[in-house]
């Protein structure tokens, strides 16, 4: 008889917490974290080979369609021997402005991340030249995807200019990258 009580006290506990949940409203998905990851191959490399990186912004749909914030992040760049030159690595931390494009609720969308793009890491360009690496530049990060409410995948091109800064004999000195990712939207209510 003990059993049969506190199998009808769980129900009527699972009951009630199914039938609260059904009238609660969703979260708004106004204001959201974004915190993501993402992989690519340096473009054009002479210096870099691949990166690997993560992201975190905050986004603020203005309407359905648009949303405006700020983002930052950290993207690693793995460099490669190239001319006789032992490149470094270098990373980059962004600041930056954040626009998106959802056409509909669910689906493809695009944007772009624009601000400075500062990189960090050894100061010098090779480890067997005594050039200094550029302190940052210009910071553009278009992308194109698919979104739903919590998931965004994408392909992306991020790239800071750093003009002939850190170039040598042979070599131009560029921190850019062709890649794919993806993000998970936190709400962070009305």
């Amino acid at each position: 008889m003990k059993i049969f009580k506190q199998a009808i006290l769980v129900a009527g506990i699972l009951t009630a917490g199914y039938a609260s949940a059904q009238q609660t409203q969703p979260v708004s998905m106004k204001n959201m974290l974004k915190v993501g990851a993402n992989v690519g191959l340096a473009v054009p490399a002479d210096n870099l080979s691949a990166s690997l990186g993560v992201d975190v912004a905050y986004q603020y749909l203005v309407t359905p369609s648009f949303g405006v914030g700020i983002a930052s992040g950290y993207t690693h760049y793995f460099s490669k021997d190239n001319n006789g030159y032992s490149n470094n690595d270098v990373g980059v931390v962004p600041v930056g402005a954040l626009l998106r494009f959802y056409p509909k609720k669910t689906g493809f969308y695009f944007g772009t991340d624009l601000g400075y793009g500062f990189l960090v890491g050894n100061s010098k360009v090779a480890s067997n030249v005594n050039v200094d690496r550029p302190d940052g530049g210009f910071y553009i990060k278009p992308e194109i995807g698919y979104h739903n409410r919590d998931w965004n995948f994408f392909v992306q091109y991020q790239k800071v200019f750093v003009g002939s800064k850190g170039d040598l004999v042979n070599q131009d000195y560029n921190v850019g990258n062709i890649g794919v990712g993806v993000a998970y939207n936190i709400a962070l209510g009305q």
